[in-house]
């Protein structure tokens, strides 16, 4: 569900990277948010789910939306203005962020080796960035907000209750992200004209996102967080090759070195928790933080 969600996910931001020449962020989010919010409504009541719709108010539920409109809004900025591997590469850096705000927000304990596997992965994302004065990017640091804002979201979902339907979920983040886009396309420039090409590229990307609201909500609340979000890893696959497809990019040595950061330091972390979770561990190292 994990690879599934990352594959369609990334070739949604690559069909809405085609339309952004033409429209503002808020009339993407308006024009796809409609499309998946009608489709997930024919799903919900073609399932009979809409008899529990009131549960959509849940404040959990707003909340991990509210999450899901910031790391909208910032992830499709950063896509008008820097190439789809490097916004993809940074958003590696998500299972890091997810585990410091465990941290922060759920004292969760974090030993001294995934902290040090934290500051390394986040080395490894200002690698991307492009330190240097003639390289860098600033557009790039919107794709770093959408990291900790996809973060919020990811957290909040793991603590949604269990007897809440999934289809529930998707359609309240579809629906408030189609009113929020609305609200934001005369302060983001206006209404700009639609051609057919970006209409139809904006209905893939409305399916495709659909797809992505249902697995990604699946894997989260379904799945072992040390084992499911490893697979975040496979979108770097799906943007290299969509991005080379699509816009001829090629990752340049930055990106190289801080995608092998940001990757190596995540396997490495979740490594450490899964082994922190095991009987095994517990039995054969000494108690004590790491």
């Amino acid at each position: 569900m994990m690879t599934l969600a990352m594959g369609v996910f990334t070739t949604n931001d690559a069909f809405v990277k085609l339309v952004t020449p033409e429209m503002n962020v808020g009339q993407i989010m308006f024009i796809r948010g409609m499309m998946t919010t009608a489709m997930l409504l024919l799903l919900a009541r073609h399932l009979g789910v809409l008899a529990e719709i009131r549960q959509m108010l849940h404040p959990k539920v707003i909340l991990r939306s509210a999450f899901e409109i910031g790391a909208a809004i910032t992830y499709i900025s950063a896509l008008a203005h820097i190439d789809l591997a490097v916004a993809a590469t940074i958003l590696l850096s998500l299972p890091l962020a997810v585990t410091f705000g465990a941290w922060l927000f759920f004292k969760e304990p974090v030993g001294w080796r995934r902290w040090s596997a934290i500051l390394v992965g986040f080395a490894g994302v200002l690698v991307v960035l492009r330190p240097s004065p003639e390289d860098f990017v600033p557009a790039s640091l919107l794709a770093v907000v959408a990291v900790f804002f996809t973060a919020g979201r990811d957290l909040t979902t793991r603590r949604l209750p269990a007897a809440l339907p999934t289809l529930l979920v998707s359609l309240f983040a579809a629906l408030t992200n189609t009113l929020f886009g609305a609200a934001l396309i005369v302060p983001f420039g206006g209404w700009s004209p639609v051609s057919g090409a970006a209409l139809m590229h904006l209905a893939v990307a409305a399916v495709l996102l659909l797809a992505g609201y249902q697995t990604i909500v699946i894997a989260m609340r379904s799945g072992e967080i040390s084992v499911v979000a490893p697979f975040r890893y496979t979108s770097l696959i799906f943007s290299l090759s969509l991005g080379f497809y699509f816009f001829g990019e090629r990752p340049d040595a930055y990106m190289a070195i801080g995608a092998s950061l940001i990757v190596a330091s995540g396997l490495y972390a979740f490594y450490r928790e899964k082994r922190r979770a095991s009987p095994l561990a517990s039995a054969t190292e000494p108690r004590m933080p790491h």
